[in-house]
């Protein structure tokens, strides 16, 4: 069991990996993804990273995933409620973000 120091520290562990942020705002963007939607979201990832962090983020409790028994197999992501919760709390950092895109993307 790991120790925070603060809760800015804990929420940057819930959502940290280089890709985890990005998934969450998509699955906060819509009710459900699909993992190939997924996928295309975020260019460059690969397959195993995005099951690795899917699994990580359903461990955690931020995000669901719903299998549907069919042929070929159908699963589904959507966030928790405690996933919506962070989801909420991050918007203003992206909102931030938007804002400064620009200044952010000249640095070297």
């Amino acid at each position: 069991m790991r120790k925070y120091t603060c809760g800015f520290d804990a929420a940057i562990g819930a959502m940290g990996g280089k890709w985890k942020g990005l998934f969450l705002f998509w699955l906060g963007e819509e009710e459900c993804l699909r993992f190939g939607e997924l996928r295309r979201t975020v260019a460059g990832i690969s397959e195993r990273m995005l099951t690795l962090h899917l699994r990580e983020l359903e461990a955690s409790g931020l995000v669901h995933r719903e299998v549907h028994e069919q042929v070929p197999p159908k699963v589904e992501y959507s966030l928790t409620d405690f996933g919506r919760s962070l989801v909420t709390a991050l918007t203003p950092l992206g909102e931030w973000g938007g804002e400064h895109l620009e200044h952010l993307e000249s640095l070297p």
